[in-house]
């Protein structure tokens, strides 16, 4: 799936447009906080996978590196 069509990325959005006419409640203020957590996760492990995948073709472990592809593709 295409980052652009996760629908957390598409709130994502949608809370900082509405941020920009007014004030985010708590409510909304915190579901913000959290979308934007699970995309700093999600970056990092796309980051730790994408340096695993470099250390697998550097070692030809090839077996580990389809693996790896396989999980970034998801």
């Amino acid at each position: 799936m295409a980052l652009s069509d996760s629908p957390i990325i598409q709130r994502i959005a949608a809370l900082r447009i509405e941020q920009k006419s007014q004030k985010l409640d708590q409510v909304q203020q915190n579901e913000l906080d959290l979308c934007l957590d699970w995309l700093v996760n999600f970056l990092y492990k796309q980051a730790l996978l994408k340096n695993f995948s470099l250390m697998a073709s550097m070692t030809d472990d090839f077996d580990w590196q389809h693996a790896i592809c396989a999980d970034l593709d998801d």
